[in-house]
């Protein structure tokens, strides 16, 4: 009889057992649970299960070091005569993260270069669509979603992520000639620039940006 009531006691469990969902994982911050890189929250990466700083572009998010913005060039890249630095990091992103805004043409044959590395495609500039430093493109981590940038006229718009304005690479045909971007660009296509109001002929001005 102890038997038999052992063993309902093991079927029952199992049966229990059986009927509980399996885990899942919400974004994750620090040390949060993790089994992919889209598991983890802005700039970190999953590390043995849990997310953490990204040792490769140097955060100290999760270690509470300094901020980004003190990140070094990892290097240099000599493009027609001339030396430019290359970076891994952007500064941190916060509420509002100072950037400048460039203007780029993400439609074939535009100075885009490329295809964008989100969706390998092309662009219309009626799109309100950017770039990131790759620092702030993080791998990827924000392609297709939604940022919001504001100029310093108090205009905001949002605009979604597409590509990598690459701070690494460049002088080749896939940047379009380009050299490596600096690390703090919001490349931003000319429906951006339109809905800031902003003047095109300029090329580069100075706005904030959070995520949407």
């Amino acid at each position: 009889m102890v038997n038999f009531l052992l063993f309902l006691s093991v079927l029952l469990s199992i049966n229990l057992i059986s009927q509980l969902p399996f885990p899942t994982y919400a974004i994750s911050s620090c040390n949060g649970p993790c089994r992919t890189l889209n598991d983890c929250a802005g700039q970190l990466i999953c590390i043995n299960g849990n997310c953490n700083d990204d040792p490769d572009i140097g955060t100290h998010i999760c270690s509470g070091g300094p901020p980004q913005s003190n990140c070094q060039p990892s290097g240099t890249l000599t493009c027609r005569g001339q030396s430019y630095p290359q970076y891994r990091c952007s500064p941190s992103v916060t509420s509002s993260t100072p950037a400048r805004l460039t203007l780029n043409d993400f439609s074939e044959g535009g100075d885009g270069g490329g295809p964008s590395e989100c969706d390998d495609q092309y662009h219309s500039n009626s799109e309100r669509i950017v770039a990131l430093s790759t620092g702030w493109f993080n791998q990827g981590s924000r392609c297709l979603k939604m940022i919001r940038i504001t100029a310093n006229n108090g205009k905001s718009v949002t605009a979604k992520v597409v590509d990598e304005c690459d701070s690494v690479n460049g002088c080749d045909a896939e940047h379009a000639g380009q050299p490596p971007c600096k690390n703090n660009i919001v490349d931003g296509s000319s429906a951006v620039w339109d809905a800031l109001g902003l003047d095109k002929n300029q090329g580069v001005t100075d706005v904030t940006w959070s995520m949407a």
